[in-house]
C-alpha cells in the first residue's frame, strides 16, 4: 500500500513507463515514508475514443470534489451539482 494506477492513451514506450514508475515510487516513498516494497504501480492504456466514457466521467467528473489536481479539459461540474 499504496497502489498507483496511471491511466493514459496507448503509445508510450516501455522506457517511458519504467521512468515514470521509478519517479512515482521515489516520490511516494520519500513523501509518505513507505518502503519500496510497499508501493505498486500499474498502467491502464485507454484509447482516446474511450477516454470520456472509461476515464473522464467515472474517475474525474464524478469524483471532481476528491481530485487533488483537476484537468484543464472537459466539462466542469456546476456548483452544487
Amino acid at each position: 500500500m499504496p497502489h498507483v494506477v496511471v491511466k493514459l492513451w496507448p503509445g508510450k514506450t516501455p522506457d517511458q513507463k519504467a521512468r515514470l514508475t521509478e519517479a512515482i515510487v521515489r516520490e511516494v516513498t520519500g513523501i509518505l515514508g513507505y518502503g519500496r516494497d510497499a508501493v505498486s504501480v500499474g498502467f491502464e492504456e485507454v484509447a482516446a475514443g474511450d477516454w470520456d466514457e472509461l476515464v473522464f466521467r467515472p474517475d474525474i467528473l464524478d469524483r471532481w470534489d476528491r481530485l487533488t489536481k483537476q484537468p484543464g479539459y472537459g466539462e466542469r461540474p456546476q456548483h452544487g451539482a
